[in-house]
């Protein structure tokens, strides 16, 4: 009988073939990009079959499965990358090294506050908004979040300077009716602005399921997939 942890095999397969041959297509070598599994209302044995098999980024999107699951494999690096609501940066801190959606002012200066607390260092992207490149988004007003990128330099500087803060790069999600190419391009640009001004600042996350290869071809460095690992998701109650 296949187990679950056969499932979770045949899936990573899959997805370090397809992570590869983008790599190939765009002339980079693999080890440029990791792989950021997300597991959100996925159970924590999941999580550790995916560790066996060699998975070392997990990234969970609400601070409640982060604080539950984050304990129970610390070996691993965790990233938050959902919304954050400021009041909850000090759970936050204490379980990630990783925030990839500081998208305003407020919330720099409680992760600071709450990574000091914690005595440890907090790496923050910064989530930038491509509705520009949305059509879906437009017209439902929906938003995935994030900042314009005329104002990711001041935003980025408040981070460099923050105590318990190190400035990572970016983090965008596509938007909807979006063509990823146009989209993950216009990411790429705002990255390289921004390592202009800050050298160390050279991540981009960047790409799911379904739009990881236009986002490896555009720079990405880490790729977030959840539903390609672990399946269809069940709902959140």
């Amino acid at each position: 009988m296949r187990t679950r942890t056969d499932e979770l095999r045949a899936n990573l397969v899959q997805v370090q073939e397809r992570i590869e041959k983008a790599c190939q297509a765009a002339g980079r070598a693999r080890d440029e990009v990791t792989l950021v599994a997300i597991t959100k209302t996925f159970p924590v044995s999941d999580v550790r079959a995916l560790a066996g098999l060699g998975i070392q980024d997990v990234g969970e999107n609400r601070e409640q499965e982060l604080k539950s699951k984050a304990p129970e494999c610390p070996e691993l690096s965790w990233h938050f990358v959902g919304q954050l609501q400021s009041k909850k940066s000090r759970s936050i801190a204490r379980y990630a090294s990783v925030v990839h959606s500081v998208d305003r002012s407020a919330l720099v200066e409680a992760l600071s506050k709450a990574a000091v607390a914690e005595e440890k260092t907090l790496r923050c992207l910064i989530q930038v908004s491509l509705a520009a490149y949305g059509t879906a988004d437009a017209a439902t007003g929906a938003s995935r979040g994030g900042v314009a990128p005329a104002d990711v330099p001041d935003l980025a500087a408040q981070i460099a300077v923050a105590d318990g803060l190190e400035l990572g790069g970016v983090m965008a999600v596509a938007p909807l009716g979006a063509d990823p190419e146009k989209a993950f391009a216009g990411l790429r640009e705002v990255a390289s602005r921004l390592r202009s001004e800050h050298a160390g600042a050279d991540w981009i996350s960047a790409g799911m399921t379904g739009d990881l290869e236009a986002a490896i071809k555009h720079g990405a460095t880490h790729v977030r997939l959840g539903r390609a690992l672990l399946g269809t998701r069940s709902p959140l109650g």
